[in-house]
């Protein structure tokens, strides 16, 4: 019998489908990956925003990741929204216990509408303990702000960011540009272990259906390294796949506020790396 290439996403749930636990899961599949989840806050939100965040005890997520890790092996695992420092703490302990590979993080601190996602005890738990044990941390620019407590403004500061953040880290940078005022839409990939920047960048896509694109982009690196993607493609190929979720959710109507990415757009989608430019930079030149 053949096995799936499976991947686990231990985030926080969306009552709209549009971003954490259920975005992941249509990322994942649509990829070709089989999805489980390990959920860590509950969510009241919608397009317009989130109105509520409900706690899930750390015992109780220990739980579910005991569950699963003893049971399932897992090619990827995707992890999310963090809200609380010995949420954080379960999360490493059973991480430690199974040794799990291609662990991505996407550090979601807050939400488009300024809901706070992460208590701020919980930071730095993530950045000593957690971000070493992952092979991607994926922030976007406000998220890397906080990180660093300091300004991006270009891509040139992107580098910069993405540099120190790897060396906080001790791993490799995925830093997304979506929140640049640009044409384009770049993000800068530093590999900490080979110290080289790669660069992939799309066109900006004129739309307010955004709403889950940073779940969207991590889960799809995850899925795309559970199919033995290396890091480089993984993220190449899932940045072709965001562009196209994007562009395909642009043409379509959810709710009042910002929409959803179109998760399966393409039925088993393997996205190809062409739609994006990839560059490397050795280090010197920062």
């Amino acid at each position: 019998m053949t096995p799936y290439k499976a991947v686990l996403t231990i985030a926080g749930s969306d009552s709209s489908g549009g971003a954490g636990i259920q975005a992941d899961i249509k990322t994942i599949s649509a990829i070709g990956c089989y999805a489980a989840s390990v959920i860590t806050s509950l969510t009241a939100q919608n397009t317009l925003g989130v109105q509520k965040v409900e706690k899930i005890s750390a015992d109780f997520i220990y739980q579910q990741l005991e569950s699963v890790l003893t049971d399932i092996h897992f090619d990827a695992i995707k992890i999310g929204m963090i809200q609380h420092a010995e949420n954080a703490a379960v999360i490493i302990s059973c991480i430690q216990k199974f040794h799990p590979k291609n662990i991505v993080i996407d550090p979601v601190m807050v939400s488009k509408n300024g809901c706070l996602l992460m208590d701020a005890d919980a930071v730095p738990v993530l950045t000593s303990t957690l971000f070493p044990c992952a092979i991607l941390v994926t922030p976007n620019i406000p998220e890397a702000e906080k990180l660093l407590n300091k300004k991006i403004d270009s891509l040139e500061d992107m580098k910069m960011a993405a540099f120190d953040l790897s060396n906080i880290a001790k791993t490799s940078i995925l830093l997304k540009g979506g929140h640049l005022k640009d044409v384009d839409s770049p993000d800068v990939l530093y590999l900490f272990s080979e110290k080289k920047f790669y660069f992939f960048n799309t066109k900006r896509i004129d739309t307010k259906n955004t709403h889950g694109t940073g779940c969207t982009y991590s889960s799809a690196i995850a899925a795309y390294l559970a199919h033995g993607y290396s890091l480089v493609e993984a993220v190449s190929a899932a940045k072709n796949y965001i562009f196209q979720a994007i562009l395909s959710g642009s043409k379509r109507l959810l709710g009042r506020g910002y929409g959803p990415v179109h998760h399966f757009y393409e039925r088993n989608n393997r996205a190809c790396a062409g739609m994006t430019r990839t560059l490397e930079v050795e280090p010197n030149d920062i």
